[in-house]
This record gives structure tokens, sequence and C-alpha cells, in this order.
């Protein structure tokens, strides 16, 4: 378990501020992750890795010359946001466009591309390559659902090599998705990880039992089965990676025998001494393989085997130099022109003017009051949440709530401390949930308290019609950003259940507070009614049969908090004015 720890909320922030000390040569700490001590000398397609913390060496580890340029950095197992991706990219920027590359999650889909969109917008060309690499999460057939584990390896490194020999914008993305279609990966754990501050791991397997199938957010395997030899296990690993060969003519194999984060070294050896052979005996040549920690799960304890089936522009990259902290390769003589640590970087924290009514600011501080008790309930109900969470999925929806409503309520009281109306503090909010929270659920509540704030605005005073329409915008956004449905076993199970209901009993004249009661009370019912359905969105659903039984937290937690709120934002505001 993890031993070494302050406050464990900030355990991610720390730990990335001691890593760019420790290889200040290499690094440097920007808003959102890090990036490349120098810049190159020239401009140079700049590509950016990312993801949740957790993962070490990946993502920050290999920043440097002939691999990644900079790294966006979330917290453990969730997704950065948008905003730091921004930042890291316009941080990383050398004047040839950039590429986000990062495992098929959907928060990072989501945050990702929010953010090449903003850079899109700025005249930057962005691109973005999904790594889709594992074979035990989704079938053949729908491969474009795959999560993406330690291929994620293989798949920047190409991509990071081809950068700094100069390919444009366009072949570094063609290479990336060449090198992901191309590449395998099977994973096994015998134990699960543990959270900082937390005194259970996020999942445990029976004695003498492991789970093949692992994620590397914490997820346990999508079925257990007794602990092999490392001969058979070796066998295991290797069947069935071969048998989802790609079609390729291709004998030449970039391998990765991956330690995810408790298996030392030696166990890989040992087991190395069976995969080896097997791959040789199949006709293949293995090309510079790599054994041992290259993309972890905090404390997990496991392995997973990755195969590259590589042509001869794959393979120029795959054994071309890199010069980062976690990983050296060959030597390295790159051209760059230093930079200081103090270069400008982006502003995110700009002070915005506000222009509000009386009406709209009293209405904004009851808006602050529910923030500040969703913030109370969620830091209550953390461990609850996340232990719903781990179930099926990565255990981390109660940390991402605690963080993203925290961060929801700063913001917001910056905001009424300024003069904000409801609709732009409920919009800074948001913004800030989406940012600290990261990850699914924080894109998503980020997005939805946007939405609210735009439609009730800075200058009427809410009427109950006008109430039940930015709740319907809170759910629209959200609904188009997740393009989930009722019955996918996610937060829309309770939220459309909950913005129907307020809209008809305040269209049948029911008055606010009894029609927002009533529509929590529908709210709190189809959440656990989750309870009977397999997930067909996020990361749960690759282990749809773990989660029966268990309610979807996402659809939980948000009954929760819209059964809290609901005296704060049905109360009739009364302007400062008229006290």
């Amino acid at each position: 378990m993890t031993r070494i720890f302050n406050d464990p909320a900030d355990f991610a922030d720390e730990a990335l501020a001691g890593f760019c000390d420790a290889h200040s040569d290499l690094v440097r700490q920007v808003e959102g992750g890090a990036v490349r001590r120098n810049r190159p000398a020239t401009p140079k397609v700049a590509v950016i890795t990312g993801g949740g913390s957790g993962h070490y060496p990946a993502f920050a580890g290999i920043i440097g010359p002939g691999f990644a340029d900079g790294a966006v950095v979330g917290n453990i197992f969730t997704s950065p946001s948008s905003q730091q991706a921004y930042s890291v990219a316009k941080a990383a920027n050398s004047g040839a466009g950039v590429v986000f590359t990062y495992g098929n999650y959907a928060g990072d889909v989501m945050n990702f591309g929010m953010a090449s969109e903003r850079l899109k917008a700025e005249g930057i060309p962005t691109e973005n390559v999904l790594v889709t690499d594992d074979i035990a999460s989704a079938s053949i057939e729908e491969a474009e659902k795959r999560r993406g584990i330690a291929g994620d390896f293989v798949v920047f490194k190409v991509m990071g090599a081809a950068a700094e020999a100069g390919v444009d914008l366009d072949s570094v993305v063609r290479l990336g998705r060449k090198a992901n279609e191309l590449t395998r990966t099977i994973g096994t754990a015998f134990s699960g990880c543990t959270f900082p501050g937390a005194d259970q791991p996020l999942f445990s397997l029976p004695e003498g039992q492991m789970g093949l199938g692992l994620g590397i957010h914490g997820e346990p395997g999508l079925f257990d089965t007794e602990l092999p030899s490392a001969v058979e296990l070796g066998q295991e690993l290797v069947r069935r990676v071969l048998a989802e060969t790609p079609s390729s003519d291709s004998k030449r194999l970039a391998v990765i025998l991956n330690g995810l984060g408790s298996t030392k070294h030696e166990e890989l050896f040992v087991l190395w001494r069976t995969v080896a052979p097997l791959l040789r005996e199949a006709g293949y040549t293995l090309v510079m393989p790599e054994v041992g920690e290259l993309v972890t799960s905090l404390d997990m304890a496991g392995a997973s085997l990755t195969l590259t089936w590589l042509d001869d522009e794959l393979e120029q990259y795959w054994t071309a130099p890199a010069l980062t902290p976690a990983y050296r390769r060959g030597a390295v003589g790159f051209d760059v022109a230093s930079v200081g640590a103090d270069e400008a970087e982006v502003d995110a924290t700009a002070a915005a003017d506000y222009s509000s009514t009386a009406g709209s600011r009293a209405y904004a501080a009851q808006c602050l009051q529910a923030l500040g008790t969703t913030a109370v309930l969620l830091r209550d109900s953390e461990s609850v949440l996340g232990d719903m969470d781990a179930i099926a999925g990565d255990g981390d929806h109660g940390r991402g709530m605690v963080r993203g409503s925290a961060a929801a309520y700063d913001a917001a009281a910056v905001a009424s401390e300024r003069g904000a109306g409801a609709g732009s503090l409920l919009a800074a909010a948001g913004d800030a949930w989406a940012d600290k929270a990261g990850g699914t659920s924080g894109v998503l509540w980020g997005a939805g308290l946007r939405a609210m704030g735009e439609r009730l605005g800075d200058e009427e005073t809410p009427t109950p019609d006008v109430l039940a329409r930015s709740v319907r915008a809170f759910a629209d956004r959200i609904a188009g950003l997740g393009k989930a449905e009722i019955g996918d076993k996610t937060m829309m199970d309770a939220l459309l259940p909950f913005a129907a209901s307020l809209e008809d009993r305040i269209s049948s004249g029911i008055g606010a507070e009894q029609a927002w009661a009533a529509a929590a009370a529908d709210a709190t019912s189809a959440a656990a009614s989750t309870a009977e359905l397999r997930p067909l969105k996020g990361r749960a659903r690759p282990l749809a049969e773990k989660s029966l039984g268990t309610p979807d937290p996402g659809a939980t937690s948000l009954a929760m908090v819209f059964t809290a709120v609901g005296p704060h934002f049905t109360a009739v505001p009364v302007p400062a004015a008229a006290n």
C-alpha cells in the first residue's frame, strides 16, 4: 500500500512537483503537467501524452528528446481536465502543431477533445491518437471500444521518435494510428492497488487466484482463475495475444513484459524465460524487447504482455534514441534552444467582470449555499462512492467528486464576492469542477453546471419554469457530451428522470419546492434501480457482470446531490437591498 503521503488529496500534485524537481535538467512543471526543459531549436510536432496519475513512468517520466514533448497529469486514475490539456499543449507547442495521445477512456476523450477544439480555434493544428491495445476489454469486432493499457508505451515511442526526426503532423498521426492497429496487450493482476490514505485495496482476490484481463486504473480482471506457475502464465499470455495476430506479414515484434507496480523485475525475468522462447518458436524476431515497469497501476501486483508487429517504418522509430527521466535508449544528440523555468505560461486565471441584477445576485447566494452543501455531502460520502465505483471501475468516483465540488464552491465564492449573478456563478463553478475533478464525471458535472448557468443568466430571478428549463439545459449538455441514455448504467439513469419529473410537476402547477423534492425522490429510486443493469458505457463496461447488484455510483451521487440542494435552488431569493 501507499505509505508516504501528506494529505491524500494532494498526493498527485505533490508527486508531480517532486518529480519535476528531481529531473529539472529534463523537465519543467507547467499548469496541468510538465513539458521539456529545453525547446527544440526549430519547430517540430509536439507529442503530448497524458492521463491520470499512478502509472509512472507513464506519462511524465517519458518526457524528453526522442519521446514526448509534454505530459498532461490528472489526479490518480482520473482524466486531466481540458484546461490542463490546453495549458500543457500551449507550453509545448513550438509551431508545427500538437498531437494528443492517450488511452481510450471516456473522460480523456472528452477532455482532450475539448482542448483540441480550443487550440484549433486559436490556429494551432491539433490531432488526437487513441490507444486501444487491451484485447480483454472488447471483442475484435468492437476494437474501437478497447482500453489503452501498456501498449500506450509503444505508440507514444513511435510518435515521439517520428516527431523528433522532423516528420509532419499528419505523418506522426498516421504512424501512431498504425502502431496502435498493430499492438495487442493482455494483462493479469495478483492483487489490487491501494489509494494513498486508503486502508483497503480497490479489489482483492481469493487466495491462490489471479484476475486475467485487468485494467491499469485499478480495475480487477475480467475473470478470476487459479494462479498458475510462471511457465503456465507465460503460455497463457502468449497464446491469448497471438490469437489476435493482426493482418500483417511481419515476423518482427516489439515486446514489452510490463510490471504493474509491485511485481519485481526478478519475477518478470522468470516469466520472460517462458515468453521469449514461445515467441521465437512461433517464428518471430524480438526487436529491442523491454522487461520492467513502463505503465504501472500504483502498487498493483501484476504483469502484462504487449506485442507490436513491426514493419520497417515502425521499427525505425521504435529503435530510435530517447533521453527521458525514466527511459533512455541509444546515443542521444539533439539540437535544442534552451529556455528558462520562468518562461511565460498560459494565464488561466484572468479575472472576469460581472454585470448582474440585485435579484440574480440574491439567487446566486442561494446557488453558493447549494454548492457548499454539495461539497460537504460529497466529502462525507467519499468512501461510500469510492467503494461502489471499485466494484467494476477504478474506485476514483468519490475522490473526483470531492475534488470537483470543493473547487466549484471555492470558485463560486470568489465569483460571488466580485458581484456575479447566478448564471456567472454557476458557470465559474462548473469550469472549476471540470478542471480540478478530471475524469468523465468531472467534465460532465462541469459542463452541466455551466449550461445551467448559461440558461439562468445574470438578469432574471428564476421562476419555477425557468428553474425547470435550467435543469433541462444541465441534462441536455451532459447527454450531448456523454452520449449515454437511460439504461446504460450511468448518471443519466438518475438525471433524465429528475429533469422530466421536475418539468412535468411544475408545468402542472405544483410549487417548485414540492416538485423538486418529488423529482429527487424519483431520481433516487432510479439510481437504486441501476443495480439491476449492466453498464454499456464507461470503464465499468468491460466488467459488466461484476457490476450487477451494485448501483451506478454516478447515478447515486447525482441523486444524493439533487436531493440535498433542493431547498437552496427552490427558495424565493430576497435581494440584499430588501433586507
